[in-house]
Protein backbone atom coordinates (compact mmCIF):
# COMPACT_ATOMS: atom_id res chain seq x y z
CA UNK A 1 0.00 0.00 0.00
CA UNK A 2 1.26 3.42 -1.10
CA UNK A 3 0.08 6.38 1.53
CA UNK A 4 1.86 9.87 1.88
CA UNK A 5 1.12 13.40 1.93
CA UNK A 6 2.31 13.76 -1.47
CA UNK A 7 2.90 11.46 -5.09
CA UNK A 8 0.77 8.78 -3.65
CA UNK A 9 -1.10 8.38 -7.14
CA UNK A 10 2.21 8.69 -9.16
CA UNK A 11 4.06 5.88 -7.33
CA UNK A 12 0.88 3.71 -6.94
CA UNK A 13 0.51 3.59 -10.64
CA UNK A 14 4.21 3.44 -11.54
CA UNK A 15 4.51 0.46 -8.94
CA UNK A 16 1.56 -1.06 -10.83
CA UNK A 17 3.31 -0.82 -14.46
CA UNK A 18 5.96 -2.68 -13.34
CA UNK A 19 3.97 -5.72 -11.63
CA UNK A 20 1.73 -5.28 -14.50
CA UNK A 21 4.72 -5.12 -17.27
CA UNK A 22 6.04 -7.81 -15.49
CA UNK A 23 3.18 -10.67 -16.27
CA UNK A 24 1.64 -10.33 -12.33
CA UNK A 25 -1.40 -9.39 -12.95
CA UNK A 26 -2.15 -7.06 -10.28
CA UNK A 27 -5.46 -6.14 -8.75
CA UNK A 28 -5.17 -2.61 -7.56
CA UNK A 29 -7.04 0.36 -6.82
CA UNK A 30 -5.40 4.31 -7.86
CA UNK A 31 -6.83 7.43 -7.13
CA UNK A 32 -6.03 8.75 -10.88
CA UNK A 33 -6.02 7.27 -14.08
CA UNK A 34 -2.73 5.56 -15.42
CA UNK A 35 -2.67 5.76 -18.94
CA UNK A 36 -0.96 2.48 -19.01
CA UNK A 37 -4.03 0.67 -17.76
CA UNK A 38 -6.90 3.36 -18.54
CA UNK A 39 -9.04 2.75 -15.27
CA UNK A 40 -8.05 3.66 -11.87
CA UNK A 41 -9.18 -0.08 -10.22
CA UNK A 42 -8.97 -3.94 -11.47
CA UNK A 43 -9.91 -7.17 -9.41
CA UNK A 44 -7.79 -10.04 -10.59
CA UNK A 45 -7.12 -13.76 -9.12
CA UNK A 46 -3.93 -12.35 -8.47
CA UNK A 47 -1.76 -12.96 -4.99
CA UNK A 48 -0.96 -9.01 -5.26
CA UNK A 49 -3.14 -6.08 -4.47
CA UNK A 50 -1.40 -2.34 -4.72
CA UNK A 51 -3.55 -0.18 -3.25
CA UNK A 52 -3.10 3.75 -2.65
CA UNK A 53 -4.25 4.59 0.51
CA UNK A 54 -5.38 7.85 1.72
CA UNK A 55 -5.53 9.41 5.28
CA UNK A 56 -8.14 11.91 4.40
CA UNK A 57 -11.62 10.65 6.54
CA UNK A 58 -14.22 7.03 5.21
CA UNK A 59 -17.18 8.66 4.90
CA UNK A 60 -19.64 11.01 6.89
CA UNK A 61 -20.38 8.71 9.57
CA UNK A 62 -16.54 7.10 9.74
CA UNK A 63 -14.04 9.78 10.78
CA UNK A 64 -11.11 7.39 10.56
CA UNK A 65 -8.61 7.60 7.83
CA UNK A 66 -9.15 5.62 4.33
CA UNK A 67 -5.86 3.51 5.00
CA UNK A 68 -6.90 1.69 8.95
CA UNK A 69 -9.79 -0.48 6.94
CA UNK A 70 -6.88 -1.64 5.00
CA UNK A 71 -4.32 -4.70 6.34
CA UNK A 72 -0.94 -4.15 4.32
CA UNK A 73 1.56 -6.16 4.60
CA UNK A 74 4.17 -3.86 2.82
CA UNK A 75 3.53 -0.69 3.52
CA UNK A 76 4.91 2.58 2.06
CA UNK A 77 5.58 6.30 2.80
CA UNK A 78 6.10 8.52 0.45
CA UNK A 79 6.27 11.96 3.26
CA UNK A 80 3.94 13.67 6.11
CA UNK A 81 2.89 17.10 5.50
CA UNK A 82 0.05 19.18 6.92
CA UNK A 83 -3.17 18.91 4.94
CA UNK A 84 -7.15 18.42 4.92
CA UNK A 85 -7.50 21.32 7.17
CA UNK A 86 -11.31 19.97 7.31
CA UNK A 87 -10.62 16.91 8.96
CA UNK A 88 -7.61 17.33 11.00
CA UNK A 89 -6.58 19.86 13.44
CA UNK A 90 -2.57 19.68 13.46
CA UNK A 91 -0.07 18.50 11.79
CA UNK A 92 0.03 16.52 14.98
CA UNK A 93 -3.65 14.92 14.61
CA UNK A 94 -2.15 14.02 10.70
CA UNK A 95 0.77 11.82 12.69
CA UNK A 96 -1.47 10.19 14.88
CA UNK A 97 -3.27 8.81 12.19
CA UNK A 98 -0.05 7.57 10.10
CA UNK A 99 0.76 6.04 13.80
CA UNK A 100 -2.52 3.70 13.67
CA UNK A 101 -1.87 3.00 10.05
CA UNK A 102 1.88 1.64 10.86
CA UNK A 103 0.56 -0.52 13.72
CA UNK A 104 -1.14 -2.62 11.11
CA UNK A 105 1.82 -4.02 9.28
CA UNK A 106 2.74 -7.70 10.69
CA UNK A 107 5.56 -8.65 11.77
CA UNK A 108 6.31 -10.14 8.80
CA UNK A 109 5.67 -7.52 6.84
CA UNK A 110 7.74 -3.91 6.01
CA UNK A 111 7.38 -0.33 6.04
CA UNK A 112 9.15 1.14 3.70
CA UNK A 113 9.24 5.33 4.32
CA UNK A 114 10.85 8.13 2.88
CA UNK A 115 14.38 8.71 5.36
CA UNK A 116 14.81 12.18 4.14
CA UNK A 117 11.70 13.29 6.03
CA UNK A 118 11.59 15.11 9.34
CA UNK A 119 7.92 15.03 9.61
CA UNK A 120 8.23 11.19 9.55
CA UNK A 121 11.36 10.59 11.12
CA UNK A 122 9.55 9.86 15.10
CA UNK A 123 6.99 7.35 13.46
CA UNK A 124 9.85 5.34 11.95
CA UNK A 125 10.74 3.92 15.47
CA UNK A 126 8.51 1.24 16.08
CA UNK A 127 10.05 -2.35 16.95
CA UNK A 128 6.59 -4.55 15.78
CA UNK A 129 7.54 -4.81 12.10
CA UNK A 130 10.98 -4.22 9.49
CA UNK A 131 11.61 -0.42 8.67
CA UNK A 132 13.34 0.28 5.63
CA UNK A 133 14.44 3.75 4.26
CA UNK A 134 14.46 5.24 1.11
CA UNK A 135 15.85 8.51 -0.15
CA UNK A 136 18.68 11.09 -1.74
CA UNK A 137 20.58 11.40 1.91
CA UNK A 138 23.28 9.06 3.40
CA UNK A 139 22.05 6.13 6.09
CA UNK A 140 18.95 5.32 3.46
CA UNK A 141 18.93 2.02 3.31
CA UNK A 142 17.87 2.60 -0.66
CA UNK A 143 19.84 5.33 -1.66
CA UNK A 144 19.28 7.20 -5.08
CA UNK A 145 23.05 8.89 -6.15
CA UNK A 146 24.41 10.62 -9.19
CA UNK A 147 20.88 12.08 -10.12
CA UNK A 148 21.36 13.76 -13.54
CA UNK A 149 17.99 15.76 -14.43
CA UNK A 150 17.02 16.30 -18.04
CA UNK A 151 13.91 18.30 -19.94
CA UNK A 152 12.94 15.31 -20.82
CA UNK A 153 13.94 12.54 -18.79
CA UNK A 154 16.15 11.65 -15.26
CA UNK A 155 19.06 9.09 -14.33
CA UNK A 156 19.57 8.11 -10.90
CA UNK A 157 21.71 5.70 -9.68
CA UNK A 158 21.64 2.77 -6.78
CA UNK A 159 24.52 0.89 -6.18
CA UNK A 160 23.88 -1.90 -8.48
CA UNK A 161 21.79 -0.29 -11.45
CA UNK A 162 21.62 2.86 -12.88
CA UNK A 163 17.70 3.64 -13.85
CA UNK A 164 16.24 6.24 -16.33
CA UNK A 165 12.76 7.11 -16.19
CA UNK A 166 11.04 9.34 -18.52
CA UNK A 167 10.06 11.81 -15.74
CA UNK A 168 11.39 15.05 -14.30
CA UNK A 169 12.12 17.00 -11.06
CA UNK A 170 13.22 15.57 -7.71
CA UNK A 171 10.18 14.52 -6.10
CA UNK A 172 10.01 11.61 -8.79
CA UNK A 173 12.98 10.56 -8.34
CA UNK A 174 11.97 10.09 -4.76
CA UNK A 175 8.80 8.35 -6.38
CA UNK A 176 10.67 5.93 -8.60
CA UNK A 177 13.42 5.27 -5.96
CA UNK A 178 10.04 3.95 -3.68
CA UNK A 179 8.86 2.16 -6.22
CA UNK A 180 12.31 0.31 -6.59
CA UNK A 181 12.94 -0.49 -2.96
CA UNK A 182 9.49 -1.74 -2.91
CA UNK A 183 9.19 -3.97 -6.02
CA UNK A 184 13.25 -5.54 -4.96
CA UNK A 185 11.48 -6.26 -2.24
CA UNK A 186 8.90 -8.09 -3.59
CA UNK A 187 11.22 -10.35 -6.06
CA UNK A 188 11.30 -8.22 -9.26
CA UNK A 189 14.96 -7.66 -10.71
CA UNK A 190 16.42 -4.15 -11.67
CA UNK A 191 16.56 -4.90 -15.34
CA UNK A 192 13.11 -5.47 -15.04
CA UNK A 193 11.58 -2.50 -13.12
CA UNK A 194 13.58 -0.93 -15.90
CA UNK A 195 11.82 -2.32 -18.34
CA UNK A 196 8.56 -1.08 -17.03
CA UNK A 197 10.17 2.85 -16.53
CA UNK A 198 10.59 2.58 -20.03
CA UNK A 199 6.71 2.25 -21.44
CA UNK A 200 5.30 4.14 -18.59
CA UNK A 201 3.28 6.90 -20.10
CA UNK A 202 2.27 8.41 -17.21
CA UNK A 203 -1.28 9.85 -15.02
CA UNK A 204 -3.88 11.86 -16.21
CA UNK A 205 -3.99 15.06 -14.50
CA UNK A 206 0.04 14.96 -13.51
CA UNK A 207 1.73 17.09 -15.70
CA UNK A 208 -0.70 15.88 -18.18
CA UNK A 209 0.22 18.07 -21.87
CA UNK A 210 -3.77 19.03 -22.42
CA UNK A 211 -2.90 20.60 -25.83
CA UNK A 212 -0.55 23.34 -27.68
CA UNK A 213 -2.56 26.11 -29.32
CA UNK A 214 -1.29 29.76 -30.51
CA UNK A 215 2.33 28.05 -29.92
CA UNK A 216 1.33 27.72 -26.17
CA UNK A 217 1.29 24.47 -24.32
CA UNK A 218 -1.34 23.96 -21.79
CA UNK A 219 -0.45 21.71 -18.75
CA UNK A 220 -2.80 20.10 -15.85
CA UNK A 221 -1.94 19.35 -12.87
CA UNK A 222 -3.68 18.08 -9.85
CA UNK A 223 -1.76 20.24 -7.53
CA UNK A 224 -3.41 21.81 -5.11
CA UNK A 225 -1.03 22.08 -1.82
CA UNK A 226 1.80 23.97 -1.55
CA UNK A 227 4.44 21.62 -1.76
CA UNK A 228 3.14 19.63 -4.83
CA UNK A 229 2.29 23.32 -6.24
CA UNK A 230 6.30 24.36 -5.90
CA UNK A 231 7.43 20.81 -6.53
CA UNK A 232 6.08 20.55 -10.24
CA UNK A 233 6.62 24.08 -11.20
CA UNK A 234 10.71 23.01 -10.38
CA UNK A 235 10.26 19.90 -12.53
CA UNK A 236 8.32 22.48 -15.24
CA UNK A 237 11.21 24.76 -15.29
CA UNK A 238 13.73 21.88 -15.82
CA UNK A 239 11.49 20.82 -18.47
CA UNK A 240 11.47 24.70 -20.29
CA UNK A 241 14.16 26.25 -18.76
CA UNK A 242 13.66 29.48 -20.99
CA UNK A 243 9.76 29.43 -21.59
CA UNK A 244 7.85 31.80 -19.99
CA UNK A 245 5.87 29.80 -17.52
CA UNK A 246 2.45 30.55 -16.30
CA UNK A 247 0.78 29.28 -13.27
CA UNK A 248 -3.13 29.09 -12.52
CA UNK A 249 -4.17 28.47 -9.21
CA UNK A 250 -7.81 27.51 -8.08
CA UNK A 251 -8.67 27.42 -4.30
CA UNK A 252 -10.82 24.71 -4.34
CA UNK A 253 -9.45 22.05 -1.64
CA UNK A 254 -10.80 22.93 2.52
CA UNK A 255 -7.36 23.47 2.97
CA UNK A 256 -6.66 26.16 0.46
CA UNK A 257 -9.78 28.20 0.85
CA UNK A 258 -8.37 28.43 4.67
CA UNK A 259 -5.18 30.19 5.43
CA UNK A 260 -3.17 27.89 7.32
CA UNK A 261 -0.55 27.83 4.14
CA UNK A 262 -1.39 32.16 3.67
CA UNK A 263 2.72 32.44 4.26
CA UNK A 264 3.73 29.81 2.21
CA UNK A 265 1.23 30.00 -0.18
CA UNK A 266 3.11 32.53 -2.55
CA UNK A 267 6.92 30.96 -2.57
CA UNK A 268 5.43 27.67 -3.93
CA UNK A 269 5.05 29.35 -6.84
CA UNK A 270 8.57 30.82 -6.97
CA UNK A 271 9.46 28.95 -10.31
CA UNK A 272 6.65 30.62 -11.84
CA UNK A 273 6.83 33.77 -13.80
CA UNK A 274 3.42 35.05 -13.93
CA UNK A 275 0.55 33.46 -11.51
CA UNK A 276 -3.30 33.79 -11.58
CA UNK A 277 -5.33 33.14 -8.55
CA UNK A 278 -9.17 32.20 -9.74
CA UNK A 279 -11.55 33.22 -6.54
CA UNK A 280 -11.53 31.02 -3.64
CA UNK A 281 -14.23 28.49 -3.92
CA UNK A 282 -17.34 28.73 -1.33
CA UNK A 283 -15.13 31.68 0.38
CA UNK A 284 -18.53 32.54 2.44
CA UNK A 285 -19.00 29.41 4.32
CA UNK A 286 -15.76 29.94 6.00
CA UNK A 287 -15.49 32.34 9.22
CA UNK A 288 -13.39 35.34 8.07
CA UNK A 289 -10.53 34.64 10.75
CA UNK A 290 -10.50 31.30 8.71
CA UNK A 291 -10.14 32.11 5.02
CA UNK A 292 -7.29 32.62 2.39
CA UNK A 293 -6.88 36.58 2.25
CA UNK A 294 -6.12 36.76 -1.47
CA UNK A 295 -4.81 40.54 -1.33
CA UNK A 296 -2.19 39.53 0.76
CA UNK A 297 -1.76 36.72 -1.15
CA UNK A 298 -1.30 39.12 -4.25
CA UNK A 299 1.12 41.60 -2.08
CA UNK A 300 3.60 38.44 -1.50
CA UNK A 301 3.66 37.03 -4.99
CA UNK A 302 4.08 40.69 -6.35
CA UNK A 303 7.06 41.34 -3.60
CA UNK A 304 8.54 38.43 -5.56
CA UNK A 305 8.16 39.91 -8.18
CA UNK A 306 5.69 38.46 -9.98
CA UNK A 307 3.66 39.61 -12.10
CA UNK A 308 0.00 38.26 -10.24
CA UNK A 309 -3.82 38.61 -10.75
CA UNK A 310 -6.55 37.34 -8.62
CA UNK A 311 -9.57 37.42 -11.08
CA UNK A 312 -12.98 36.51 -10.19
CA UNK A 313 -14.09 33.56 -12.85
CA UNK A 314 -12.53 31.52 -15.32
CA UNK A 315 -14.32 33.57 -18.04
CA UNK A 316 -11.75 36.46 -16.68
CA UNK A 317 -8.71 34.30 -16.76
CA UNK A 318 -9.29 33.06 -20.13
CA UNK A 319 -9.49 36.25 -21.43
CA UNK A 320 -6.31 37.72 -18.61
CA UNK A 321 -3.68 34.99 -20.33
CA UNK A 322 -5.27 34.71 -24.09
CA UNK A 323 -4.36 38.40 -23.98
CA UNK A 324 -0.97 37.91 -22.34
CA UNK A 325 0.69 34.63 -23.31
CA UNK A 326 2.68 34.22 -26.47
CA UNK A 327 3.95 31.74 -28.25
CA UNK A 328 6.40 29.45 -27.05
CA UNK A 329 5.47 29.91 -23.43
CA UNK A 330 3.79 27.20 -20.94
CA UNK A 331 0.48 27.56 -18.95
CA UNK A 332 -0.34 25.23 -15.98
CA UNK A 333 -3.34 25.22 -14.76
CA UNK A 334 -3.80 24.14 -10.89
CA UNK A 335 -6.76 22.53 -9.53
CA UNK A 336 -7.78 19.43 -7.90
CA UNK A 337 -11.46 20.06 -10.04
CA UNK A 338 -12.86 20.54 -13.59
CA UNK A 339 -12.27 24.27 -12.78
CA UNK A 340 -15.18 25.31 -15.55
CA UNK A 341 -13.41 23.31 -18.30
CA UNK A 342 -10.68 26.22 -18.25
CA UNK A 343 -8.15 23.94 -20.37
CA UNK A 344 -10.70 23.88 -23.35
CA UNK A 345 -10.98 27.49 -23.42
CA UNK A 346 -7.69 28.58 -22.93
CA UNK A 347 -7.06 26.26 -25.75
CA UNK A 348 -9.86 27.29 -28.02
CA UNK A 349 -8.96 31.42 -26.80
CA UNK A 350 -5.47 31.28 -27.77
CA UNK A 351 -6.21 29.52 -31.03
CA UNK A 352 -8.36 32.42 -32.32
CA UNK A 353 -5.83 35.15 -31.55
Amino acid sequence: MVTGTHGKTTTTSLLTWVFEHNGLNPSYLIGGIPNNLGQGARFTDSEWFIIEGDEYDTAFFDKRSKFVHYLPEVALINNLEYDHADIFESLESIKTAFKYFIRLIPRNGLLLANGDDANLAPLLKVTHCPVKRFGLGEGNAVQAFNIRYGPTATEFEIPSFKFHTNFVGEINVRNALAVVACAKHCGLKNHQIQAAFDTFKGIKRRMEIRGISGGVTVVDDFGHHPTAIRETLSALRIKYPTQKLWAIFEPRTNTTRRNVFQAELASAFVDADAVVVAQVARLELLAPEERLDPARLMVDLKALGKDAAYLPDVDAIVDHVGKGAQGGEIVVVFSNGGFGGIHGKLLERLGRR
